[in-house]
């Protein structure tokens, strides 16, 4: 059974498992993913910032991309584990002969590149996310702004997070311009989600 779709007790048995995975990826794209939902149920509110058309046509607008961005979030809490698994099984490949070492290597390095892809994925995810979270702020029922702050710190641990786990990743990784370029946007995308965040964060303790 997919982690998504398991109970949520069950889902925190499975992290506290001593197994590799579900592990930190998985757990990022769920912070995420949990953040994301509550700027959506601050959005869908009967009550907004100023009771407005305005209002209301922004905080629909956020919500249809909040959606999308929600649903990526949670394919990818089985996608980080399931990469992982890949490296795993990538290096329990035979290495007995030459053309099996050649085999081995290449399959771990494909491997590592798919578990780096994966959290830079939550990365740009989180970024997104908390780029919406400004008009959340803007246009949401004020009495939620602890919703919104707190969806902002999930956001920003869940980037966080999965910036650990592409630069772990990245260690490993022998393609100098694939790490090059991984950790650039890593580093972008963390800069644009704390700046997203500071912007919206300014327009809370502006009430």
């Amino acid at each position: 059974m997919k982690l998504i779709d398991r109970t949520l007790r069950d889902l925190l048995s499975a992290f506290s498992a001593p197994n590799p995975t579900p592990g930190g990826g998985s757990a990022s794209a769920l912070a995420s993913a949990v953040g994301v939902s509550l700027l959506m149920m601050v959005a869908g509110l009967a009550k907004t910032r100023n009771g407005s058309d305005d209002d209301r046509a922004a905080l629909a607008t956020a919500s249809s991309a909040l959606a999308s961005i929600r649903d990526e979030l949670a394919a990818a809490i089985d996608a980080d584990a399931a990469a992982y698994d890949g490296v795993v099984a990538a290096y329990k490949l035979p290495k007995g002969t030459s053309d099996e070492q050649q085999a081995r290597k290449s399959a771990i390095q494909d491997a590592l590149r798919a578990a780096t892809d994966v959290p830079l994925s939550v990365m740009r995810l989180s970024a997104r996310g908390c780029d919406e979270a400004g008009t959340i702020a803007a246009h949401g029922h004020r009495a939620a702004a602890s919703d919104v702050g707190t969806a902002m710190t999930l956001l920003r641990a869940g980037l966080q997070g999965a910036g650990l786990n592409v630069e772990i990743n990245l260690g490993s990784v022998s393609d100098p311009l694939y790490v090059h370029a991984s950790r650039e946007e890593a580093a972008r995308l963390a800069e644009q989600a704390s700046r997203a965040s500071q912007e919206a964060d300014a327009v809370l303790r502006a009430d």
